[in-house]
């Protein structure tokens, strides 16, 4: 098959902000294409399974389309069904299970190249490219041996399955700490661990008091100024910040919650320059362009090392911002391939 002419855009990521794009897209008349080598929304399907929303419906809504809920605060669940929601409504051409492996090219002449969960490889030719991979595949290690051993998990869902367990959670942010809570009400019995003498100052208003509460009355321990030097089959051995002194305590699961850091490889494949400090891409912050003409970012990937300082209510704006910087330039003239802005 031939198409008439190559896509406007390839949107690479189809979390909150790559979906973004692609209705601010469809409402300008471009043609786009959003890859994701996992679900839509892959980041938000991680999240505890009972996870609630800090946000506010109103400030995760895409294209005008009210994100209704009944509740104050949105669930996981009612982001999940939200956003499907948002693909069928726009007709989004989104390629679920399908990793974007290559891109090759230049401003007007981009290749796509890709490959589906069955293996199959496919090119597309497009005239822009917009990254919005996020983080979700991407946690951060804490680099001890034993943190490959099958009970270490840097993402968490419920605590059904902990009970009667002995769970150690490591850090101190929103995640560790709901992920504290929920297993200590499933029956776990709860360590937490964190380099610091305190919780983080950005945990939710709402959780710190029943977070304290557990702390104090010690139906949560903590180690504060800990950390965690080995993971072993049935213990962890942790040690002091100050003293250096060496702990064993028994254990059957441990969950790193130590957050995420975007993958950049495709933008450094592309040539966009990265920031070695800050890891953050070189990009106007009034189009999204980088340095590269035709790469565009959107997401937590323009956070650098902080990507915790980029939310779903602001990613979400970063790819209409593109997209109009996209449909302000004059049509491109470029030769046709076979398969051009199609799946071959």
């Amino acid at each position: 098959m031939k198409a008439d002419r190559p896509l406007d855009l390839a949107i690479v990521g189809a979390g909150p902000c790559g979906l973004s794009a692609a209705v601010a897209a469809s409402l300008t008349d471009l043609g786009a294409v959003v890859f994701d080598k996992g679900c839509i929304t892959r980041s938000i399907a991680l999240y505890p399974t009972y996870g609630t929303f800090f946000s506010t419906p109103d400030r995760l809504e895409l294209g005008g389309v009210p994100f209704i809920i009944q509740g104050e605060k949105p669930t996981r669940l009612d982001a999940l069904k939200y956003y499907r929601r948002i693909v069928q409504e726009f007709g989004l051409d989104v390629r679920q299970y399908t990793e974007v492996v290559a891109i090759e090219g230049e401003i007007g002449a981009f290749t796509i190249h890709s490959r589906s969960m069955a293996g199959r490889e496919a090119r597309v030719l497009v005239r822009n490219v917009l990254v919005a991979t996020g983080y979700a595949d991407s946690p951060n290690w804490i680099g001890v041996p034993g943190e490959d051993l099958p009970k270490v998990s840097h993402y968490y869902t419920e605590g059904h399955p902990y009970y009667d367990q002995d769970c150690l959670v490591i850090g101190a942010g929103n995640s560790a700490v709901e992920a504290a809570l929920d297993l200590y009400r499933a029956g776990a019995r709860v360590t937490l661990v964190h380099f610091l003498d305190e919780l983080d100052s950005g945990v939710k208003p709402w959780i710190l008091p029943d977070i304290r509460n557990r702390i104090e009355k010690g139906e949560i321990a903590v180690r504060w100024r800990q950390r965690a030097i080995e993971i072993l089959p049935d213990r962890v051995r942790l040690r002091g910040e100050e003293d250096g002194r060496v702990e064993e305590i028994p254990n059957d699961f441990v969950f790193a919650m130590t957050g995420y850091t975007p993958d950049l490889s495709l933008l450094r494949s592309l040539g966009v320059t990265i920031d070695p400090g800050t890891r953050i891409p070189a990009f106007d912050p009034g189009t999204m362009e980088t340095d590269v003409p035709g790469v565009f970012v959107a997401g937590v990937v323009v956070g650098g090392k902080r990507p915790d300082k980029v939310f779903i209510e602001s990613g979400r704006l970063h790819g209409p911002l593109a997209v109009r910087c996209i449909g302000d330039r004059p049509p491109m003239e470029i030769p046709l391939e076979e398969g051009a802005g199609t799946t071959v």
